[in-house]
């Protein structure tokens, strides 16, 4: 198999303390990767550099061949909304919107047809058993809904590979159990690509590969 994302030579300081030391990494299409660590130890860092939301010291990150820090930020944002989906701890759920408006907005900044796009959100909530909860705002759906709203937003660009952030870091067990489920399902269904950064071990354990993060490159 062919790697979608490829990481090399990663670092990162803040206020001249050392988060990521050289982190080299190849992620495969179609794969779930779990980045674990003890807490303070990169591993969202990475993630946010993995997928542009921040940049390195020093470093390359190539996803699909196309190398993210030599692009002009405009050509980098636009090529983040349409190629990479973003699940976090929390859903970030817009509260004025419904469900499927939620959905719908990062295929609606790429300027895609709206009525195929509405299309597309209520078909991706019905894969996720939410059609009935569509025309909910998120103050009006239950925890583990309203990270199933996100999954699907993140999957509305048809994106190469979907970071996730703790996705179930604010879930009960049940609901973190069935998110993790999704994840697997949506991989066979789709053939998607996942890097996930958990604190949860027995999903890590699940995973295609376990990268460990620990004093700032990879152990191992």
């Amino acid at each position: 198999m062919d790697a979608i994302l490829k990481a090399e030579g990663l670092k990162k300081s803040y206020r001249s303390l050392p988060v990521l030391k050289g982190v080299h990494l190849n992620v495969e299409k179609g794969s779930i990767v779990a980045i674990v660590g003890a807490s303070g130890a990169g591993k969202s860092t990475l993630l946010h550099i993995l997928g542009s939301l921040d940049s390195p010291d020093e470093g390359i990150v190539e996803i699909n061949g196309t190398n993210l820090f030599a692009q002009p930020a405009k050509a980098l944002a636009a090529f983040r909304n349409k190629n990479l989906g973003f699940v976090f701890q929390f859903h970030n759920l817009l509260p004025e919107f419904t469900a499927l408006e939620n959905v719908m907005i990062p295929a609606l900044i790429a300027k895609d047809d709206s009525n195929k796009v509405k299309k597309k959100a209520m078909e991706l909530l019905s894969v996720l058993n939410l059609e009935a909860r569509a025309h909910h705002k998120p103050g009006e759906l239950s925890g583990g809904e309203q990270q199933r709203v996100a999954v699907a937003r993140a999957l509305i660009n048809s994106p190469l590979l979907i970071f996730a952030d703790e996705p179930s870091g604010n879930l009960d067990s049940k609901n973190a159990d069935e998110l993790h489920q999704l994840f697997f399902q949506l991989r066979k269904d789709f053939n998607q690509t996942f890097v996930i950064v958990t604190h949860n071990l027995a999903f890590a354990s699940m995973a295609d590969s376990r990268v460990e993060i620990k004093d700032g490159v990879i152990a191992g």
